[in-house]
């Protein structure tokens, strides 16, 4: 784009930070698209529009860079944002998002699976006068920021119907939230080694802890399981820690010991239940023994019609308790060696966030062995009605008695 004398022209007025800023950020915008960037990648990382771009580089194309030193060339209120207040902007972006968030359970990185021009054109319908760059800037203002896709191997036989479950989770959410009923988002937190091994992250102090330099298991006081729920219409996290197998058997306990301590009380009078769960693990769509024992130990047990919503293989970081609670609790003991299961505890105990997020932790003892094998006989027992979208990660579980 840029010939090496305007490169270095360019360079030398973009750092020049008593220039114009209005003319540094045409220079900063031929320097992008020098360096390999799309008018559209450009125009995002500026917030101005695509128009705008191209309008800069025909400028220079036709009049060199001295064509970019007229403010004419700025574009006027087609080249940048309106910056006029809309005080329910960020709210009904909020509200958009809810469904479409993901993020990183070790970190605060969260990022959405639609555009932002979608988002635009959503926001118009609801009534916001608004422009896909000023969606980019409450997007960052909210904490996110632009990604370049990570490649994998495309899986045919879930995408199609990824969106359709999306869509699906996002309608029985609506539905349990406008009744008043709960909604808990399950999952198993990255299993930790407890000892003197290292933990992931910085912590200031004035003298680093010495931690073990490799992390052997034979090394370790015992290997800890945690399994999280979090209470989406409560915005409070259960965190129950075992030091056995992350079994089925495990993981309906953990959820059945949070209702009966937990979850009664909250949402007193409630007898139906939304679980959102990830598509493997312990609480897999595919696992029959997870079924059985929601059948039997929240069901049967405890007089629950239970919902259980799996999100897609592949798509676990758009569970809520993976950003919303397992984030949080990675960022308040990073850098901390989990020297003993009391110290883990104390630290779960401990996280909370800007939304005024709640955590509880608690010990659960017992072993649970893998394995667990359920019968012919016993699934053609199970009180189970599949949905008629996406059946096999929809569906619904009844106690016998009713």
């Amino acid at each position: 784009m840029l010939n090496k004398k305007d490169f270095l022209e360019a360079s030398r007025q973009f750092k020049d930070k008593k220039k114009n800023p209005h003319q540094r950020q045409r220079y900063h915008a031929l320097l992008l698209i020098t360096k390999g960037y799309t008018y559209c990648e450009t125009a995002d990382i500026l917030f101005i529009n695509e128009q705008t771009v191209s309008r800069w580089v025909n400028l220079y194309q036709s009049k060199g860079l001295d064509g970019l030193k007229n403010n004419s060339c700025w574009g006027g209120e087609h080249g940048q944002t309106s910056l006029k207040t809309d005080s329910t902007l960020e709210t009904a972006l909020e509200k958009l998002l809810v469904n479409e968030m993901a993020g990183d359970p070790m970190s605060e990185q969260k990022w959405v699976r639609c555009s932002g021009a979608y988002l635009a054109t959503r926001l118009k319908e609801l009534g916001h006068s608004v422009s896909r760059n000023r969606v980019y800037k409450s997007l960052r203002k909210m904490g996110f920021s632009l990604k370049r896709n990570n490649k994998k191997k495309y899986d045919k036989s879930n995408g199609p119907e990824q969106h359709d479950q999306f869509q699906y989770i996002a309608s029985q959410r609506q539905l349990f939230i406008t009744a008043g009923l709960p909604i808990i988002s399950v999952d198993t937190k990255k299993k930790e080694l407890i000892g003197n091994f290292s933990n992931k992250g910085k912590v200031w102090c004035k003298k680093a802890e010495e931690v073990y330099k490799y992390d052997f298991t034979s090394q370790a006081i015992c290997r800890a399981v945690p399994y999280g729920i979090y209470d989406l219409t409560k915005n409070n996290g259960f965190v129950y820690v075992g030091t056995s197998g992350d079994t089925p058997e495990f993981a309906a306990g953990a959820i059945a010991k949070w209702w009966q301590e937990e979850g009664c009380i909250s949402h007193p009078r409630r007898k139906k239940l939304l679980i959102l769960a990830d598509g493997g693990g312990s609480n897999g769509y595919r696992v029959q023994a997870w079924k059985q024992q929601i059948q039997e130990k929240l069901c049967d047990q405890l007089g629950l019609t239970v919902t259980v919503c799996h999100y897609p293989p592949g798509c676990s970081k758009w569970n809520p308790v993976e950003y919303r609670l397992f984030s949080f609790i990675s960022i308040n003991w990073a850098g901390v060696p989990l020297r003993s299961l009391d110290i883990m505890l104390g630290y779960i105990r401990g996280t909370s966030n800007k939304t005024g997020l709640t955590v509880k932790a608690f010990l659960q003892r017992g072993r649970y062995k893998g394995g667990q094998k359920v019968t012919k006989e016993e699934m053609e027992r199970l009180n189970i009605k599949l949905h008629t979208v996406c059946p096999k990660w929809n569906y619904t579980i009844i106690p016998h008695t009713s």
